[in-house]
Order: structure tokens, then sequence, then C-alpha cells
């Protein structure tokens, strides 16, 4: 796996996942990196997790309202400034034209240098978990909003004729969550700003030292003994200019 110390920050991300604290877990120290480098980055959230809840007096609309200021002031913690929700039903998600139709309209409107988002190949992890089936969802969509969606004029002509947004072509995926990983990002710098980010989502994360417990031992097993790092790894795809 080769290793990136991204020495050319993008001008653009546009971070596309499907719930609320997706982008802290997935990839929260790259995108706090990207931040602090200048990355002007926007968090798209196809649903706001309105079915994450285990308290019997919950109910979905009050549910969403506390996921989207959780999910807001995380953000702000990573270093992001906007926060897209789709407000689709969480668990109902599929890739279908109208998703793609919404993730397309946003990387048009953004043109993003990155588009970062789910693999939507992976089913499982090890022997342990299952993957959400609105991640495999929003990671299908996405990959086919990037390519050839957003890049094709007669994709949705809609978008130009109707709201003015030219086609766009993105000019590398990060994908996340993948069983086969091409690059790794150092964000040793970043896991306490990840960890704080994710202390906002005080609706899903029962025990918060637990969780940084977890992250922090979370260490990159290739890196030296004398100097342990820890990274987000990744698929990225680049497409030629």
């Amino acid at each position: 796996m080769a290793d990136t110390d991204q020495p050319q920050t993008p001008k653009r991300v546009l971070a596309v996942f499907a719930h609320p604290d997706d982008p802290e877990f997935f990839c929260g120290g790259t995108i706090a990196r990207w931040a602090a480098e200048g990355a002007e980055i926007t968090f798209v959230l196809a649903t706001s997790g309105d079915k994450g809840s285990s308290d019997p007096e919950m109910t979905s609309p009050r549910l969403i309202e506390i996921r989207e200021v959780e999910e807001r002031n995380a953000a702000a913690a990573l270093g992001v400034k906007e926060v897209v929700f789709l407000r689709y039903p969480d668990g109902d998600l599929v890739p279908n034209l109208a998703l793609r139709r919404d993730v397309t309209r946003l990387i048009r409107l953004k043109q993003p240098d990155i588009v970062v988002t789910c693999d939507p190949t992976v089913f499982w992890f090890g022997t342990t978990g299952v993957n959400h089936p609105d991640h495999r969802a929003i990671g299908e969509a996405t990959l086919d909003a990037v390519y050839p969606t957003a890049r094709d004029r007669l994709n949705f002509p809609e978008l130009e004729r109707d709201e003015g947004l030219a086609p766009h072509k993105t000019h590398q995926l990060y994908i996340c969550g993948t069983a086969s990983p091409t690059t790794k990002v150092d964000v040793t710098a970043y896991i306490e700003t990840k960890i704080k980010s994710l202390h906002e989502h005080k609706s899903q994360i029962a025990d918060m030292e637990a969780m940084a417990q977890r992250l922090r031992s979370n260490i990159d097993p290739e890196s030296p003994i004398d100097a342990p790092r820890y990274v987000d790894s990744f698929r990225v795809i680049t497409f030629s200019r």
C-alpha cells in the first residue's frame, strides 16, 4: 500500500456519506488535515440518521433535529464549514436515479477536486460486523455520479438547462471503509481532533472514553516502533485530466 503525505492539498473536497457521524468515523483525521491545510470541504449526508436510537421515547422527527445539530458541531470541530442534508429516510437508501441526480447536482455545484465516499462493494468486516446497506447505497450512487454522470453533459441535462450547472470532472475519488486500500494518509497530528469531533455525537456514542481509547490504540502496524503513527486508509482512483 502506498503512503502519501498529500504534497498538494486539494482546493475543494466533497465528502458524501449516508449518516451523521459517518465522515468522522470513516475519515475524520484526513478531513481535519485537509481543512487545516486550507481545503474548502463540504459534507453531504444522504440521511439524517432518523432510525439510530434505542430510546423507546424517541421519534424520528426529534432524532433528525438532534443528529443534524450533532453533525454540524462535529463538522465544525474538523474545520468543515458546510453540511448538506438530503434527508432521505434512514435505512431506506437505495442507489437509484433520484439519489444519483442529487449527488450529481452537488458535484457540479461544488466542483470538487476530490470526492470522498464509502466502498459499495463491502458487505462485511471480517467476522465481526456487517456493513450498513445505506453505506453501500451511497457509495454506489456517488461513484456513478462522479463517473460518468457529473462529467457528461447529456446526463440529467436539466441540471445545466434549468440550474446552470455545467458538467464537472472530478480528479480523484477517495473510497473509505474498503477491503482493498491503496493509500494511507498520515493523520497523527489530527487524531485528537477526530476524537473531539466524535464527542459531538452524544446520541450515538454511549461510552466516549472507550471510543477514544479504541481510536488511540489503533496505531498503524506498519509504522516504526519508535515513531508510531495514525493513518486513514483509502482506495484512491485518479482520473486523467
